[in-house]
């Protein structure tokens, strides 16, 4: 274990013996921090923290911080991180509101400079934060999700499996998976081809997806109608009815509506 010698090193805090600690960085009582851990100068590791191993934290980053919610009366609640995450400068992750829940992060994330999550989010793996991204309270960000720079995610919003959201975008409203969404508010304007290909997905289930996503988006159907031709008329692979199951799920309270891209 490397701790320099002005960094603040709370005896209740359980770190494993290889974590390297930066000049005047300051980790809390009841952290634990895995094993092959950097944490950087003037980085703050508060309380009710867990870091998994392999992560990197930046310069100023600020992990587990009490989150900025109004209804939060100071209880226990949890940060829990998982593996191999690298946080840049001056990111911001809040605990939870509420006894014993928790904010938790994935693996293998990658939180650019001054990107923040607030409290009780999920983020899933393999997913990206821009500079200046934020994310809401109660907000999920399922798996291989990019959001831009200055992205704004409004809280209790769900951002679908690599879905792509660009930057300045203003997102209100669940995005569903596999969608380049941007635009404030943020909307779906396309499936996320390149992403599809460079994770493997076959070009028939990726021609799929974008026949779905005409039907639901450019046909001028309302969304049951749209959703009943797509189950008709395309082949339904995983990634194909886990996209409509999103829209039934959201033709539920539309009243017949349309959907703009």
């Amino acid at each position: 274990m490397t701790i320099h010698p002005t960094a603040i090193v709370d005896p209740g805090a359980e770190l494993a013996d290889d974590v390297q600690v930066g000049p005047y960085a300051i980790i809390e009582g009841q952290v634990t921090i895995g094993a092959g851990c950097i944490i950087g100068p003037h980085a703050v590791i508060h309380s009710y923290t867990v870091l998994g191993e392999g992560c990197q934290v930046g310069v100023g980053t600020a992990l587990g911080g009490v989150p900025q919610d109004r209804k939060f009366k100071g209880e226990r609640s949890f940060l829990r991180i998982g593996n191999n995450n690298i946080f840049r400068e001056y990111v911001t992750l809040h605990r939870a509101t509420g006894e014993d829940q928790a904010t938790i992060i994935g693996d293998d994330n990658f939180f650019m400079a001054y990107s923040h999550i607030g409290h009780n989010c999920r983020v899933g793996s393999h997913c990206m934060l821009s500079n200046c991204a934020s994310v809401g309270g109660h907000s999920v960000i399922e798996d291989h999700v990019i959001l831009g720079g200055l992205a704004a995610i409004h809280q209790f919003v769900t951002i679908g499996r690599l879905t792509i959201v660009g930057g300045l975008a203003g997102v209100t409203r669940d995005q569903p998976p596999f969608v380049v969404s941007e635009g404030r508010p943020a909307r779906p304007r396309a499936i996320n081809v390149i992403g599809l290909r460079r994770h493997g997905v076959a070009s028939e289930t990726i021609d799929a997806l974008r026949k779905a996503f005409r039907l639901l988006y450019y046909s001028g159907l309302n969304i049951g109608d749209g959703l009943r031709r797509a189950e008709n008329e395309v082949v339904q692979t995983p990634e194909v009815m886990q996209f409509l199951e999103f829209h039934h799920h959201r033709n539920e309270g539309s009243r017949g509506r349309r959907l703009q891209p």
